[in-house]
């Protein structure tokens, strides 16, 4: 066998595990930019590694990444030294935004799923919003989706804690395997995923509404349809009433990250989509498995809000929201009608495809 047929095979190989690794490296960045770089960094390494040494190609591949992205997570808790991410919180996570063929939309100038223009839309006034325009790519990992919210939590945790938490609660990945490589015991290992694992449920706005299990859909859909149709009218009671007491807003905006707490504070932003003269139209998208409303105007993406939403209480925990125009553009809107699709190139696969 030639040395080309032996990288065809380890390409084949490797592309039976990539979504899987983009899978583990999305939920350990919240970046789908970075998360490309760490799969990419795995084929790397692979081409340059004796195959014949490698018992299990997929736990192999799994603990490379893993080991990419604790170093690019430790890279980045140590940039977050700039006071204006402390004061305006940290970056939100990019969203994956897919169609919502059984949403119904509410009706009226605007509405979700209209094609046509109208005056105002939800999502795009809760912070007075910006002008957005960009060629969006998408990342087609949305099959196993884990919410806007949990990678928001998430983000709290250290780099060892985020490693252990996600091998381990989300991919079931042996204590030993991780522990190989935090270079820890598997003792210590348990207990640091323990430790995460408290972390998450104390931070969680709601553990119920971190779930994104699509029987659940439809009830989440009616709750952001109340919120949108009071939001059109201007109706503070009734925006108030769909909003959880401690509901938190987090607005990715071009000069950072704004953070909005408590019902009465998010239904007053909310309240200007009664009162915006922006001319755009909203559609009814899922953003990681959730409902949300993109907002576009004269085709472009102008906005995206994604809810988190206790189905069983009916109430709405937490809104993250983005208008920054340089966001919107690294966007994957393509699937979608209205938004135009363009390249992204830094996005596409690198890694030889079979």
């Amino acid at each position: 066998m030639t040395r080309d047929d032996d990288q065809r095979l380890l390409a084949e190989g490797f592309q039976r595990h990539r979504a899987h690794l983009r899978a583990v490296a999305y939920r350990m960045l919240g970046s789908l930019a970075e998360a490309e770089d760490a799969v990419q960094e795995s084929w790397l390494r692979l081409s340059r590694t004796d195959s014949d040494a490698i018992e299990n190609l997929g736990g192999w591949l799994t603990t490379v990444v893993g080991r990419v992205c604790l170093d690019m997570l430790r890279s980045r808790a140590a940039r977050r030294e700039e006071p204006l991410e402390a004061a305006m919180g940290p970056r939100l996570p990019d969203p994956v935004v897919l169609p919502d063929p059984g949403a119904s939309g509410i009706g009226g100038p605007g509405a979700s799923g209209s094609g046509s223009g109208g005056r105002g839309g939800v999502a795009g006034v809760l912070h007075g919003g910006d002008e957005a325009a960009g060629d969006p790519e998408r990342q087609a990992l949305l099959a196993d989706s884990v919410g806007l919210a949990m990678l928001v939590v998430l983000d709290a945790l250290s780099p060892a804690e985020r490693l252990a938490f996600v091998l381990r609660d989300m991919f079931a990945v042996p204590f030993e395997e991780i522990a190989r490589m935090l270079d820890k015991s598997p003792a210590a290992t348990r207990q640091l995923a323990s430790r995460a694992r408290r972390r998450v449920q104390g931070l969680a706005p709601d553990p119920e509404a971190l779930e994104t299990d699509p029987q659940d859909l439809p009830r989440r859909r009616a709750v952001v349809d109340a919120f949108e149709r009071a939001a059109r009218k201007g109706d503070f009671e009734a925006l108030v009433a769909v909003l959880d007491p401690a509901v938190v807003l987090h607005a990715a905006l071009p000069q950072g990250t704004a953070v909005v707490r408590g019902a009465a504070a998010v239904a007053g932003r909310a309240r200007l989509f009664s009162r915006t003269g922006t001319a755009v139209s909203t559609q009814r998208v899922l953003v990681n498995g959730a409902p949300g409303i993109l907002a576009t105007q004269e085709g472009r993406p102008y906005s995206l809000l994604a809810f988190t939403v206790d189905p069983e209480r009916g109430l709405i925990v937490e809104l993250d929201i983005i208008t920054d125009p340089e966001r919107l553009a690294g966007l994957d809107l393509s699937g979608l009608a209205g938004p135009d699709a363009g390249p992204a190139a830094h996005l596409r696969s690198r890694i030889p495809r079979t």
